[in-house]
This record gives C-alpha cells, structure tokens and sequence, in this order.
C-alpha cells in the first residue's frame, strides 16, 4: 500500500478488517473471558493471529512480514481490541519493541530479529518505563557501560508488556556522561536484549485491573554483557529514538480504545433491543436512546481521529507528534466513557463477569495511561502547538 487516504480506509484496509474480524470472531472471542479470570497469556489467540499473519502485520515484505501499512495494522489491532484487548497487545507490541529497529536499526539487525517475529517464532517487548522513570522517562537509571567492544548492561524494567513471553526486548539505558555538570541525567542510548542472554531474568506477573490476559513483569538485567552490534541506532540518541517510536505506537493505542469502545457499544445496542422494562425494550426510551448516540457520535470521531493518525504515521508528516498523542488521548477517554456508560445500559448485569462489558470497562482504562499518561499527551500536544 501506498498512498494513504486521510480519512477514508480503501477497499482493501476493508478486506483486511474483514479477514480479521471473522478470526476474531471464531478463533480470539471465545477466550477473551478464560484469559482474563486465568490471568493467562491468550497462546490461542496467538496461534490464531500467527496463522492468518495479524500477529504483527507491519513488518515489511522484505523481513518476511505482510508489509501492511500504518492503518491496516490500526485496524487489525482495531479488530482484535474490539473481543479481547489483552489479545490485541500481540500485534500492538510487537509493532511497539520492533519500531526502533524499522526507524534507527542497521540492516544487520533488521535482517536478524525482524524475521523471526515475522514469522511468528518469536515476540518484541519496549523495555522504557522503571520504578522512578515512568512519565519523567529521561530519568531512568538503568545503565549501560562500555567493556571493550561491548557493553555491561545492569538495571531494571517495570511494566513491561508480555515480559516473560517475548524473545526479544528494546532496552533503553543511561550511556556516558551527564551533559552538564549541574545535571544528574547521562545520555540514553537503544540496545536489543535476548532473552537468552546471561543476567536476565523477570519478576512476577503483576496483579492488574485489566488486560489480565497479557502478562506484564519487571526486567532484571544484572550484568549483561552485549555484543557491540546490540547497540541500536547512534550511541546518545535513544531518547530521541524513544519518543519518535512512541509518535508512532500511540496510534496503536486509539486503535485498540477505538475497538474496545466498539465492542462495548454494540455489546450495549444489542442489549437495550432485547431487555423489556414498563412493558417495551429500554431501547424505546428516549434517555437510553440518547446516550447510544453520545457513545456513537463520540467512538466515530475518535475513529476519524485514529485513522488520520496512522496516515500521518505512514508518511511520517511533521505534524504526527501532535496527531499521535491527540487520537490516543481522545480515543482512550471516549473509550473509558463508552465502556463505562455500556455497563450502566446493562444496569446490574453489566457489573457481572457473566456479561463481557465489565472486562471492556477494566480494560479500556489502562489505554488512558500506558505510552505516556493522557495528562502527557496534553502536555505534548500544548507543547507542539506552542513550539
């Protein structure tokens, strides 16, 4: 694909979210409910998305991926979000650990850890966040030292998606010398970290309000010794690399608010048709008739949103910094209000495990905060428009 519309999918990003809707349908929403009271990685999801090549669908033709663009990968993210969002963190993650690789890595490291991803033998895990470096990112204390041709890396990770799970993780550590003396903040530079490499290893799962079905651990690396061709784009530059990366996942986040939003809505519509009070379906009431077209109106612009975001990702336009954090922020609040007003449609019900707007409800919240909190997101808007 080439030319991307601003706003309007082409015929063939619509033959993509059919083909992902009917794997969605039969192979990922049957799980959804077991993986999340389990807590457990959804491996049949997996298995399903790896199958039909939705399991990390933006990899390019020439590392042995799909090569679909920005928007088909919002939508097919989209689509898995819209029955399980702790399965849509398969594709989203993936195309999050690998996007350093695509926008700063050699063509040795590409040719190395693209494919098997590609493949669907391997998964890519961001390793950013820390104990004290969560929206103050530059703060991080994770460090990486020089030993002769390689480096020693030591340090821990918090909040890692699919730690544990994924072969492969793009590790940001503090390099070098602070810049200035009154400052305390050393350079930050990228490096790709096996899971197999001596020194690392993972904490526990963490015990999370939602996307219980996708596991998320800190990552210890205790004397980690890396090879020099580890070391991803120039040394010095990985905060730089960092935030170009997260111009361009944030997509990926409205793609999966815009999706759970989508499930909780037709979940809701479809109950208000059915259950009768006073006589006639609450869908005849003009106040629940109301509120579907607020959650209508609001998921569609959200929609909009999302996608000129992702064709501004597919160009890399100068404004996507703005786009980006704009469509993950008002996704990811209209997700949070449409999910929560479809529990209120459903009155009791809707507070229950038996129905599935509840685990929508729980995750659509972590959408709000991961990648950069929505109070961020503000603030880079504010930031973009202020120069």
């Amino acid at each position: 694909m080439s030319d991307i519309p601003l706003f309007a999918p082409s015929e063939e990003h619509e033959a993509i979210r059919e083909a992902c809707r009917a794997v969605c349908r039969d192979k990922v929403a049957p799980h959804a409910a077991e993986v999340d009271e389990r807590e457990i990685f959804p491996q049949e999801s997996y298995d399903a998305l790896r199958a039909a090549d939705f399991h990390a669908p933006h990899i390019p033709e020439a590392y042995e991926g799909v090569g679909a663009d920005a928007l088909a990968t919002a939508i097919v993210i989209e689509e898995i979000a819209r029955v399980c969002v702790s399965s849509s963190l398969i594709p989203a993650v993936n195309k999050l650990g690998t996007m350093p690789l695509l926008l700063a890595g050699s063509e040795e490291q590409k040719r190395r850890y693209l494919p098997p991803v590609a493949r669907g033998e391997a998964m890519f895990s961001y390793c950013l966040s820390e104990p004290e470096a969560g929206s103050d990112a530059a703060a991080l204390r994770t460090r990486a030292v020089r030993d002769g041709d390689g480096w020693v890396l030591n340090g821990v990770k918090r909040w890692i998606t699919n730690a544990g799970v994924s072969d492969y993780y793009l590790v940001f550590a503090a390099t070098g010398e602070p810049a200035a003396e009154s400052s305390s903040r050393r350079p930050i530079s990228a490096f790709v970290v096996e899971k197999s490499d001596p020194g690392v290893s993972f904490g526990k799962p963490e015990k999370k309000l939602g996307i219980r079905g996708s596991p998320t651990r800190e990552v210890y690396f205790d004397n980690v010794r890396l090879p020099a061709d580890r070391l991803v784009g120039a040394e010095g530059e990985g905060f730089k690399l960092a935030m170009r990366t997260l111009d361009h996942t944030r997509v990926t986040i409205a793609a999966q608010a815009v999706g759970v939003a989508q499930g909780a809505l037709d979940y809701a519509t479809a109950y208000v048709k059915e259950r009768r009070q006073f006589g006639q379906p609450i869908a005849d009431f003009q106040a629940v008739r109301f509120m579907l077209a607020d959650m209508a109106m609001r998921l569609e612009a959200a929609r909009q949103l999302t996608y000129a975001a992702a064709a501004r990702s597919e160009r890399s336009d100068p404004d996507l910094t703005f786009f980006g954090a704009a469509a993950k922020c008002y996704a990811s609040d209209v997700a949070m209000e449409i999910t929560t007003n479809a529990v209120q449609l459903l009155g009791g019900y809707g507070y229950t495990r038996d129905y599935p707007v509840e685990r929508m409800m729980r995750d659509a919240k972590i959408t709000q905060i991961y990648e950069g909190t929505n109070q961020i997101q503000r603030l880079v808007m504010a930031r973009h428009l202020l120069g």
